[in-house]
């Protein structure tokens, strides 16, 4: 990281902490349903094994953690970082409903409208972080790549149940 100062290392861990907890969040309502609710739904052959998100996510956690600290160093004083970590906020949140819609509520059309919405969402953060730190937005690309096969999963998943 260019220019990389000592002191930003609180705000560093203080973004990837953000998207821990979110995850977290998530992680609740997800983990008791994979082995009975999850595990009874009929999925395609090509389905990724369940040990594979666990791994996977805690990569896209660190990495978007790191992409939304290059954004905040730019300074919240301006609007554009502001209205940028807006876009990033909102699609945290679509990230953790989908958990709670797909796994908590077990809603499958719900799961496969809100991560529609999310890849939107992280689509415009991309683009967004991309505009203000070109390192930043390249950071989205394996979170967009994992949620665009867990979209199709969803949608095969609604379509053989």
């Amino acid at each position: 990281m260019e220019g990389f100062k000592l002191n930003e290392i609180p705000k560093l861990i203080a973004s990837v902490f953000i998207v821990f907890i979110s995850g977290a969040v998530g992680t609740l309502a997800t983990l008791p349903q994979i082995t009975t609710w999850y595990a009874a739904l009929a999925k395609p052959s090509w389905t990724p094994p369940n040990d594979w998100f666990g791994p996977i996510w805690t990569t896209i956690y660190i990495l978007i953690g790191i992409a939304l600290f290059l954004v905040w160093r730019q300074g919240l004083e301006r609007r554009d970082v502001k209205f940028t970590i807006g876009i990033f906020a909102v699609q945290l949140l679509l990230n953790v409903l989908w958990s709670l819609v797909f796994f908590g509520l077990h809603s499958i059309l719900g799961g496969f409208i809100l991560i529609c919405l999310l890849w939107i969402a992280i689509l415009a953060n991309m683009i967004a972080f991309y505009v203000i730190s070109k390192p930043a937005g390249l950071l989205f690309i394996p979170y967009i790549i994992w949620v665009s096969i867990a979209s199709y999963l969803n949608y095969s998943v609604l379509l053989l149940n």
